[in-house]
């Protein structure tokens, strides 16, 4: 059994529907892991929110470029794609465009895309931390 703290100690963002976020999802559970699941159509993404992955994690790994959104966007919207600004509008009008899953630390710390390998570390590196302080010597996963 979980207590509220660990239930909360990751958060998943994406689209429920994606096929990737599903494998991150069914891993997580079958590791007996608790996480919260944000889906980007049904509980909305605000700017800020959309700042902070951008804060964290640059706007060029955020934006899904081999996705089928990315691909039907008309050429030149796509080539107006320049820098942190007109992305996240795009991603802010288009959700579905943001690369996924994003797993989210208690921490704040972030790992984008879903790999077992790098999931294993990342929540390895997490699990009974949320109430200890980091030091200089943790491994930042991004």
């Amino acid at each position: 059994m979980f207590d509220d703290a660990q239930k909360s100690l990751y958060k998943v963002y994406g689209i429920k529907n994606c096929d990737t976020i599903k494998k991150a999802r069914r891993w997580l559970e079958e590791q007996g892991i608790p996480y919260q699941f944000h889906d980007y159509r049904a509980d909305g993404l605000s700017d800020e929110q959309l700042q902070g992955f951008i804060d964290k994690l640059g706007w060029e790994p955020l934006l899904n470029t081999r996705g089928t959104t990315w691909r039907k966007l008309p050429q030149a919207q796509r080539d107006a794609i320049t820098d942190a600004q007109s992305a996240k509008l795009l991603m802010l009008e288009q959700p579905a465009i943001i690369k996924r899953p994003l797993l989210e630390a208690a921490n704040g710390e972030m790992l984008l895309g879903f790999k077992i390998e790098s999931y294993q570390r990342f929540t390895q590196q997490h699990r009974g931390q949320q109430n200890m302080t980091h030091n200089q010597n943790d491994i930042k996963v991004q």
